[in-house]
């Protein structure tokens, strides 16, 4: 019955936040500090959520072939290398590592 109230709470609580998107007057949009937020906030979730997904397992910090793939693709970006390249050298990367017994 937990999980039942937490599904509810959650689609509740998606709703009345897509509610208060839409709520927002157009004029509250246009202000210079709330696009720059609007622009930076997105990456600022996705990079926390993928320290947490590479750095943590559980409840307890960890340095295993994810940050090694992590690492591979930060060296893809710093050279500039397109997007597809730079998720297939994390992947080639971090299978290599795990391969090895890492």
């Amino acid at each position: 019955m937990n999980v039942w109230i937490a599904i509810i709470g959650t689609a509740v609580g998606c709703y009345v936040v897509k509610l208060a998107g839409l709520l927002v007057p157009a004029g509250a949009l246009e202000r210079p500090l709330v696009r720059r937020l609007a622009a930076l906030l997105p990456v600022a979730l996705l990079a926390a959520l993928t320290a947490q997904q590479t750095f943590t397992d559980g409840r307890t910090l960890v340095l295993d072939a994810r940050a090694a793939g992590v690492a591979a693709a930060a060296v893809a970006l710093v050279l500039r290398a397109p997007f597809l390249v730079v998720v297939a050298a994390a992947v080639v990367v971090t299978a290599g590592v795990r391969a090895l017994g890492g």
